[in-house]
């Protein structure tokens, strides 16, 4: 080991990552990661700290993202981070797998019809779209969406592409061995929060606290004020869109991982 790989493996890093997916209750997972006394997550918990993907940050190095993240972390306890955008970032696999070859990666994924629509309320909340979420999906498909420079990580009118997930999930599965790799659903978390918290402890290999998933309650949750439910046949039109990509997302995690509509 030469004078450089000791000083990178004696800098603090992240033993795991929250790596996405974006409306799918990552928030909720840090809150639920942070409350064990084996684990701590760096913090605050926003702004993320975006590291592997974020050109201008990655540039600053390692030493950069060890400081201002996990340097206070004590050495007993797993570090942890969550930057929601890794998991659709071109880059993140590749950088991670390079850097952080052990590190273990949680995704949490909810039916991307449902997360399509949370994602447009969203965009809604906070004045990025104007459009009805139909018109909006059809613009999507049509590539006829400018987005600022400043938001391009954020992708806010990327409602369909980022329920794609078994396309998003390839690249860390051919970068990393599948023990590395957790996948949990959002819809566990309302119909039971506690397994979430056994499995993830058991993935993180630290005592099981199933009761830390009590009433966390919601975390970042995009306003309903004024927005409708989404209408039947909306929600038609998304789940025959994702019927093939839900397959797809079936075969890659197997039967462990319950697959919404595939009609």
């Amino acid at each position: 080991m030469d004078g450089h790989e000791k000083a990178v493996s004696a800098l603090r890093l992240p033993d795991m990552i929250i790596a996405g997916a974006p409306r799918c209750g990552t928030s909720w997972l840090y809150e639920l990661a942070d409350r064990h006394p084996q684990v701590e997550m760096a913090r605050p918990r926003n702004p993320e700290p975006k590291f592997f993907l974020d050109d201008a940050l990655y540039a600053r190095g390692l030493d950069y993202y060890s400081n201002t993240w996990f340097s206070d972390i004590d050495a007993g306890k797993i570090a942890g981070e969550k930057s929601t955008n890794y998991l659709e970032n071109e880059r993140a696999p590749s950088r991670i797998a390079q850097h952080l070859p052990d590190v273990k990666l949680v995704f949490i994924l909810r039916d991307p019809s449902e997360r399509a629509y949370s994602n447009y309320r969203w965009s809604r909340m906070n004045g990025l779209e104007q459009e009805d979420f139909d018109r909006a999906l059809d613009m999507e498909l049509e590539g006829a969406r400018e987005v600022p420079e400043a938001l391009r990580y954020a992708r806010p009118f990327s409602y369909l592409a980022r329920g794609l997930y078994c396309r998003l999930l390839t690249p860390w599965f051919d970068r990393f061995d599948r023990e590395q790799i957790l996948c949990l659903r959002f819809e566990d978390i309302a119909r039971n929060a506690r397994c979430i918290a056994e499995k993830l402890h058991a993935f993180l290999g630290v005592a099981p606290r199933p009761c830390d998933a009590d009433d966390i309650g919601v975390v970042n949750a995009a306003r309903a004020d004024h927005e409708p439910l989404m209408a039947p046949g909306t929600r038609s039109r998304l789940e025959r869109f994702y019927a093939a990509p839900n397959r797809a997302l079936a075969e890659l995690l197997g039967d462990d991982f319950e697959i919404w509509s595939c009609r």
